[in-house]
């Protein structure tokens, strides 16, 4: 079991900037990856964001690629998600995730912290 405390959304204007923050609450974490999603209403969950959490190697959607940065504290077990330049079509509830075992499929899901941006 993995548990999820995510941290860091909020209002904020079109062009500014947030930082989610993704705690592991375990001590001791093992997992593969981790990433970000994203799900807005009427639309379909999306990845934004992941991470190797030992190699570090990330990647990114197509939709936030040079305004998004995904990051983690392996020392603190945390995963952020660096947030500038938003946009009208980046409000969502964002979750983190992980994935355990390297196989694609997100094991364990944080709360969601919904970021909304005002024009």
């Amino acid at each position: 079991q993995v548990h999820l405390v995510e941290s860091g959304g909020g209002l904020v204007q079109t062009g500014a900037s947030l930082r989610l923050s993704c705690e592991v609450a375990e001590r001791t974490f093992n997992g593969y990856a981790m990433g970000w999603f994203r799900q807005a209403p009427g639309r379909d969950r999306e990845l934004v964001a992941a991470i190797i959490w030992s190699r570090g190697s990330k990647y990114y959607s197509d939709s936030v690629i040079g305004r998004f940065t995904i990051s983690r504290d392996n020392t603190e077990n945390t995963m952020y998600l660096q947030m500038n330049s938003l946009k009208p079509e980046d409000p969502a509830v964002y979750y983190c995730a992980v994935d355990l075992e390297g196989d694609t499929e997100f094991d364990y899901w944080g709360q969601g912290t919904p970021v909304t941006v005002s024009s």
